[in-house]
C-alpha cells in the first residue's frame, strides 16, 4: 500500500489505572518512530498519537510508573482512525466500569481500526463488539476470554488476529507487532521494515505467542501428581515421554492422567512434551554449538527430521534458520 502524503492519522490509546504501560508506549513508540521516518520521506505527522483516559493528567501503571493522559474520554465524542485499548491488571475493574464500556462500544464502531493489546481484549469484548469474531489475549488468559465471551473464536498461539476493522493482540509486546502491521497497511512493507529495524524488531516475529510457556505451564499447575510429572519430564526430555509412562509416575491410568493433566493444564500430555522438547531445542541452538542431530537426540525427537517437522509447524522456520538468526555468538 503506498503512503497518504495529506492525512495524518489520529491515534487514540486509552488506559486506566493499574494498565500495562508497554500497552500503551509500546505501539506509541512505534508510531512515534513511523513519523520520524516519514519525516525523511517528505511525510509530517502522519500519525498523531493521544493517550485518553477517564480524567486529563497523570495515570498510575501496574509498575507504579504513571503515564499522562492529554484527553479525557468523558468529554472526547471525536472519531478516531486507530483506537488501541490497552491491558494491565486494571482490566478487570475497568470492565466494571459502565461508563467506559458503554463509551468504547459508542466510540470503537465508528474508527476504522479498533484494537486492544493483550488483557484489553476484555474491554473490547464486554461491548459485545467481538461476539462472532476471531480474537487474541494473552496466552496466560485466553481460557478464561474464551470461557466469559463464549460468542468469541479465540486463537490462544497467534500474536495478533485481525477479524473485520478489528484487530486484538496478544501479551504485552505484542502491542508493538501490531502496530508495525497497521503502520504497514498504511505506508508499506519498506517503512514499516525501516521501523522494525529501528526498533530492533522482527517485521514479523516466528512463532507465536505459546513459546517458551512450557515451563511457565509447569509453574502454574497446582502442588500435586500433575505438577511433579511436569516438572519431572522437563528434566527428562530426551527420555519415552509418552502418555502411559508420564501415567505411571504419577500412579493413574493413562485415560484418568490425560483427563486430569488437561483439566489442570489446559492440553494434552503429548502437547506438552512436544512444547517442552521444543523450548529445549530453541535454548540449545541458541546457546550451543552443539550438531542439529544431537539436539534432536538430546530433547527427545528422535531424528532431526522429526525435529525439523516440529519447528517448521510451531515456528515456520527450519532448525538451521533459527540458529542463523538466534545463535549468540560463541567464543572458542
Amino acid at each position: 500500500m503506498q503512503s497518504d502524503h495529506t492525512s495524518t492519522r489520529s491515534v487514540a490509546i486509552l488506559i486506566f489505572p493499574d494498565h500495562q504501560i508497554l500497552d500503551a508506549t509500546g505501539p506509541a513508540g512505534a508510531f512515534g518512530s513511523a513519523n520520524q521516518i516519514l519525516a525523511e520521506h517528505g511525510i509530517d505527522s502522519a500519525y498523531d498519537v493521544g493517550v485518553l483516559a477517564e480524567q486529563v493528567g497523570p495515570i498510575r501503571s501496574s509498575s507504579g510508573v504513571s503515564l499522562h493522559a492529554d484527553r479525557s474520554w468523558l468529554d472526547d465524542n471525536a472519531a478516531f482512525d486507530t483506537l488501541i485499548v490497552a491491558g494491565g491488571t486494571g482490566t478487570e475493574a475497568a470492565c466494571g466500569n459502565r461508563d467506559l464500556v458503554a463509551w468504547i462500544a459508542r466510540t470503537a464502531p465508528s474508527a476504522r481500526r479498533p484494537c486492544s493489546v493483550c488483557s484489553g481484549a476484555f474491554l473490547l469484548a464486554a461491548t459485545g463488539l467481538l461476539d462472532g469474531r476471531k480474537a487474541v489475549t494473552h496466552w496466560q488468559s485466553c481460557q478464561v476470554l474464551q470461557r466469559l465471551h463464549p460468542a468469541i473464536t479465540v486463537e490462544p498461539d497467534a500474536i495478533f488476529v485481525r477479524d473485520g476493522p478489528y484487530r486484538t493482540s496478544a501479551g504485552v509486546t505484542a502491542g508493538m507487532d501490531l502496530a508495525l502491521s497497521l503502520i504497514e497497511e498504511d505506508h508499506g512493507r519498506a517503512i514499516a521494515l525501516a521501523v522494525a529495524r529501528q526498533l530492533v524488531m522482527f517485521l514479523k516475529r516466528p512463532g507465536g505467542q505459546s513459546q517458551f510457556s512450557a515451563h511457565l505451564l509447569a509453574q502454574d499447575c497446582a502442588d500435586g501428581p500433575i505438577s511433579a510429572v511436569c516438572a519431572w519430564a522437563l528434566e527428562h526430555l530426551g527420555q519415552d515421554l509418552r502418555v502411559d509412562v508420564l501415567a505411571e509416575r504419577a500412579a493413574m491410568s493413562p485415560r484418568t492422567f490425560a483427563r486430569v493433566f488437561h483439566h489442570e493444564t489446559g492440553q494434552t500430555p503429548g502437547k506438552f512434551v512436544e512444547g517442552a522438547r521444543l523450548d529445549q531445542a530453541r535454548r540449545l541452538l541458541e546457546e550451543t554449538g552443539f550438531s542439529i542431530a544431537s539436539v534432536a537426540g538430546q530433547c527427545g525427537f528422535g531424528n532431526d527430521e522429526r525435529m525439523r517437522r516440529t519447528f517448521h509447524r510451531h515456528l515456520n522456520v527450519s532448525p538451521e534458520d533459527y540458529r542463523r538468526r538466534f545463535a549468540a555468538q560463541l567464543t572458542a
